[in-house]
């Protein structure tokens, strides 16, 4: 069972494919929202959620205070799933709030690559076996579409190697949980 942990919307049960998802399980989602909300990074922020399967990390931002969540899925019984979560959270959000969910049913790449979108706050949990080429390719196509103080979550398996990071992104901190890598970068420096 997968639920929405805190937030106006905690509590609630998701629905979750039967197959073909990995949800992020309860103890790492605990340890990514800690950290945000230790951050302040959630409150009326822009959170796009790749390879969103259930859109649990999404709608955690979402319940949490982010003001516009993006759930980025391709495979078909995955989309209905994020759509019939974000339509339950909307119904749940509090008066008179302005918050949006959109579901986007497309590959990753394929949402990155014509945006303009910035994200303050950017999910990536990629099946742990796509290819380290293609997840390379994806982060360079993402990192200029996060926001100056953004902040990137990437999770793989702890067996992968470390992603290969683009010149715009820079690892912060690695943590492992089990089976379970996070990856945690921003936008890098400018040199010079």
């Amino acid at each position: 069972m997968t639920r929405i942990i805190s937030g106006f919307a905690g509590s609630l049960t998701l629905a979750v494919p039967t197959t073909g998802t990995r949800p992020t399980s309860d103890r790492v989602r605990e340890a990514i929202f800690s950290a945000l909300d230790a951050r302040g990074a959630l409150d009326g922020a822009r959170v796009v959620d790749l390879y969103a399967g259930t859109g649990s990390l999404g709608l955690e931002a979402a319940s949490r205070g982010a003001a516009a969540v993006v759930l980025v899925e391709k495979g078909p019984a995955a989309v209905k799933a994020c759509r019939s979560n974000a339509a339950l959270l909307l119904r749940a959000k509090p008066r008179g709030s302005t918050l949006s969910i959109d579901v986007s049913g497309q590959a990753v790449d394929a949402f990155l690559a014509p945006s303009r979108d910035t994200w303050d706050v950017v999910f990536l949990d990629p099946p742990y076996d796509l290819g380290e080429a293609e997840l390379a390719h994806t982060l360079a196509l993402l990192a200029p579409r996060v926001s100056a103080d953004g902040t990137v979550v990437l999770e793989r398996s702890s067996r992968s190697p470390e992603p290969t990071w683009p010149l715009g992104l820079e690892v912060e901190r690695r943590k492992d949980y089990g089976d379970t890598t996070l990856w945690w970068a921003r936008p890098a420096e400018p040199v010079g």
